[in-house]
């Protein structure tokens, strides 16, 4: 038997509000058990100050030029999460701990990755070993460094027993696809799918006093703009969609095209823009399937704007079946901080956590950089 190691998991996505952090018991393979989950939300200042960076950073000369801001506000996130390891760990004696960090700036061309996140910090803070920086060595090896987490949910559709095609959809700032063929590693492939939450935030958060839109009530309450939608689409087809990345990040979508719109046309509009890319992404990766059922898993927030899952439906095909993460009992909102507690225990072990069908390394490779304590 394997052995297992506790490991605690803590995943900053791209929509920038917080810490999902869990703590699980893996052997990095084939047994995981979850033993404690919790969100922790950015205070205001954090939140604000962060997005209020990550709106300067367009290049990778912005990361040059605002690099005083940028270490203060890393230092300030480390901090924050050294406060959740001390909140969550009660009870439980970790072996290890896999710290993400909070994206700041991802682009597969410069082959460049920016997660906020000081390693040695928090392996002082918290007295333990530290497994971070988990895209570098990708890169290093040809990958986009993105996106990380379809070793894991490999894991998770095999152990739910599922019939083989089958996919996870993670639905967070950015979306993503992981499509499960057998169980053969290289038999998994990925790309991230379009925008996710990241262009309906945007506009809530500018619009209002609200982070996003609970449930996609405003948008529903909204008119699409088909004139404006049918230009954005057609914009995004003859440009960005040509460069054909396996990896995406938010800077990639803007929601300018919307200008001028109320705040529920609006919302409507970007909300039809984001489910129409998706959709159209899912119909393309899994076209070889033909009508072949296909069940796929959703999980990250998206997946309670119910007006942005009901128009994915609408525009995928009739034999895909869409299932919210908690219909195989798995908690949508921690699937990311678990599968980072499996990658940090796989890094451990120096197992590969990307592959040439997942990020477009050249072979199979570990990552994630092992602060000792």
């Amino acid at each position: 038997m394997s052995k297992e190691y506790t490991c605690l998991g803590m995943m900053s996505g791209t929509s920038g509000d917080g810490v999902d952090a869990s703590i699980v018991r893996s052997n990095g393979l084939d047994e995981l058990t979850v033993l404690n989950e919790k969100y922790f939300e950015y205070d205001e200042n954090l939140f604000r100050n962060f997005h209020s960076i990550k709106k300067k950073i367009n290049s990778t000369n912005d990361l040059k030029k605002f690099n005083s801001e940028i270490k203060k506000l890393e230092n300030k996130i480390t901090l924050f999460h050294a406060k959740v390891v001390e909140d969550i760990r009660s009870n439980f004696d970790l072996d290890l701990i896999g710290f993400h960090g909070q994206t700041l700036y991802h682009n597969p061309q410069e082959k460049i990755s920016c997660q906020l996140g000081n390693g040695s910090l928090l392996s002082q803070l918290s007295k333990k070993k530290i497994v971070f920086n988990f895209r570098k060595n990708d890169i290093v090896n040809g990958g986009e460094g993105a996106p990380l987490t379809p070793i894991f949910h490999k894991y998770l559709i095999k152990s739910k027993k599922l019939k083989l095609p089958a996919c996870v959809l993670n639905i967070g700032g950015i979306s993503n696809l992981t499509l499960v063929r057998n169980f053969k590693n290289e038999e998994i492939s990925s790309k991230d799918v379009g925008p996710g939450n990241c262009l309906i935030n945007d506009w809530i958060q500018n619009h209002t006093n609200q982070k996003f839109d609970s449930e996609g009530k405003i948008s529903g309450r909204g008119k699409i703009n088909e004139i404006i939608l049918e230009q954005a689409i057609e914009n995004y087809e003859n440009n960005f969609s040509k460069r054909n990345n396996i990896s995406l990040d938010t800077n990639d979508f803007d929601i300018s095209f919307a200008r001028g719109l109320s705040l529920e046309d609006g919302a409507a509009t970007l909300t039809a823009f984001t489910a129409k890319i998706i959709s159209s992404q899912v119909n393309t990766v899994l076209d070889y399937y033909g009508n072949e059922n296909i069940k796929i898993i959703i999980c990250g927030g998206g997946r309670k704007n119910i007006n942005l899952i009901k128009q994915i439906k609408l525009n995928s095909k009739k034999n895909f079946s869409f299932h919210n993460s908690e219909e195989f009992q798995l908690n949508g909102d921690f699937i990311e901080s678990q599968a980072f507690a499996y990658i940090a225990i796989r890094s451990l072990l120096s197992l590969p956590i990307s592959y040439p069908s997942t990020t477009g390394c050249s072979a199979p490779c570990s990552g994630g950089e092992i602060i000792e304590f």
